[in-house]
């Protein structure tokens, strides 16, 4: 073991080595940053080592700042993003507007009616539904499938894609460096002049991705319910796919009203990397993003999330493989121990050699996997430190559970060794030059810290914080954190016949002062 830890440390340092030659300084030498007048970020990284190129815009605005009444609707924008502009994906936009426009007139009156509840006249509720269906027919004459991606696909696009979380909405892709241009104007076009076009259409695309992803898989359904218990105030404790009766709800016209809000310059970071120079191409994205409108960053107040004085639990009964989680609530991403909470995370679960790992996995041959991190369910606001772990078949959640919970108490009475701290702050270096290895990574990482930190080197000093981080912090962190009465547990439990799919048995909740997750609920 200890030929293996010191061959480990080997490599590393010569990971570490390498990046020395990346530093912030070098960085500094290739990135140019520009906000222009509307209030858009630009971040452009010169690295001409192949004439490819990677984008990264970052939109501000997640799950979080879905309206009540209309979770999902963050993700359903980003869906709409990829459906053209009043030039791409139309046959003859002059004539699709006024039928698009027809589309939410009629379902406004069909919403009308169905939600009525007192006096609904089912008869005339029919007769809306089809009034609005045959208006949706209409609109899609005009429509040419697919021709957003089908344009990028032909010019060389490559891992063309978007993701919505709780904190942010992002979009990305790679294309040679001589396409440069036709990428500034197609990504700035959709966001100038986007259409909802076969709104209603990707919307069941949303639902049928929510029954595959949370109703039809127990592991989404625990990890729903174990997040709205964890989080009974703020917005973290909806789902970012949406809830099912909004997503049956909400319109073309609510996502046009979201957009409007969330997607302004100034709640937008671009970062460009690859084989680019900035006198060249920085005019080029000026001419095209700099054609959004301005307008204020939006208003991101949230319900602040109470501090928890008892146990929470959430039992999922259910024909599938075990699992057991829990959660403790910690400060956002901007708190003085953030590097502190990401040393616990290296300590306990990277690689063989991590507490958890080698406790549950190696040792009692209990866990087929177990892990412990930060960013449940996102870091902008205060969230929460996760352990979990998979039981071997024979050995029962409770079991891993203790298990945890014996690492969870060395953690706190006992200090590291100095080993496992040079260890994390060494993996620490190497783990970002492995982020800095690819255009696509990179731009990632420029845009999201300019995005959370108002300046991209703070990359590079999250290194500096680890590297600060003492023996001490992490026993007082752990002591704050991981107590039984800011913990949330959530269980399956293999039960046969259990529920599965859209019939699975109800989870169970419980809340009790006692502390230990065996108390409360059942197994």
């Amino acid at each position: 073991m200890k030929h293996r830890i010191l061959k480990s440390l080997a490599l590393i340092a010569l990971l570490a080595s390498i990046a020395a030659a990346q530093d912030v300084a070098s960085f500094e030498k290739r990135i140019t940053v520009k906000k222009l007048a509307n209030g858009l970020t630009i971040l452009i990284c010169e690295r001409p080592e192949a004439p490819v190129f990677s984008f990264f815009t970052l939109v501000d605005a997640g799950s979080v700042q879905d309206p009540m009444g209309k979770t999902g609707l963050a993700h359903m924008f980003e869906h709409m993003a990829f459906k053209g502009t009043d030039t791409i994906g139309t046959k003859d936009y002059s004539a699709e507007k006024p039928a698009l426009e027809k589309v939410e007139t009629t379902y406004a009156a069909y919403l009308r009616e169905r939600d009525k509840t007192v006096g609904r006249d089912e008869a005339k509720l029919k007769q809306l539904e089809k009034a609005w269906k045959d208006a949706i027919a209409e609109a899609d004459k005009y429509v040419v499938p697919n021709q957003f991606g089908k344009i990028i696909e032909q010019s060389g696009g490559q891992d063309l894609n978007a993701s919505t979380d709780y904190d942010e909405t992002e979009y990305h892709y790679s294309l040679p460096t001589n396409r440069l241009e036709l990428w500034a104007y197609l990504e700035s076009e959709r966001f100038l002049h986007p259409v909802m076009r076969e709104f209603y259409k990707e919307r069941n695309v949303v639902i049928e991705e929510r029954r595959m992803r949370t109703d039809s898989n127990p592991i989404g359904r625990l990890l729903e319910q174990f997040g709205a218990s964890a989080f009974e105030a703020h917005p973290y404790h909806r789902p970012t796919v949406g809830w099912m009766s909004d997503l049956n709800s909400f319109s073309a016209t609510d996502a046009k009203k979201f957009f409007d809000e969330y997607y302004v310059p100034a709640n937008m970071v671009v970062a460009v990397a690859g084989d680019v120079k900035a006198a060249d191409v920085l005019p080029i994205l000026e001419k095209y993003f700099g054609r959004l409108p301005p307008s204020e960053k939006p208003d991101e107040t949230t319900t602040k999330e109470p501090s928890q004085n008892s146990e929470r639990k959430v039992v999922l009964k259910d024909k599938s493989q075990p699992l057991y989680l829990e959660g403790y609530h910690r400060p956002d991403y901007m708190s003085k121990d953030d590097a502190v909470y990401d040393a616990i995370t290296d300590l306990m679960s990277e690689g063989r050699t991590s507490r958890l790992y080698r406790a549950l996995v190696r040792d009692k041959k209990i866990a087929a996997f177990s892990a412990g991190f930060s960013g449940l369910p996102g870091i902008k606001y205060p969230h929460l430190f996760a352990f979990y772990a998979f039981p071997l078949p024979g050995h029962a959640p409770q079991e891993v559970a203790d298990a945890i919970h014996v690492e969870i108490e060395r953690l706190k009475k006992e200090d590291i060794s100095d080993e496992e701290l040079k260890m994390i702050k060494t993996r620490a270096k190497a783990n970002l030059i492995r982020g800095l290895a690819e255009n696509e990574g990179l731009a990632n990482q420029l845009a999201t810290y300019q995005t959370r930190y108002g300046d991209w080197r703070e990359l590079f000093r999250s290194v500096d914080r680890i590297d600060r981080v003492t023996k001490a912090d992490i026993r007082r962190v752990a002591n704050e954190t991981f107590n039984d009465t800011n913990r949330t547990v959530g269980i399956i439990e293999n039960v046969p016949g259990g529920g599965e799919g859209g019939e699975q048995a109800p989870a169970e909740r419980s809340s009790s002062d006692e502390g230990s997750p065996d108390q409360g609920g059942s197994r």
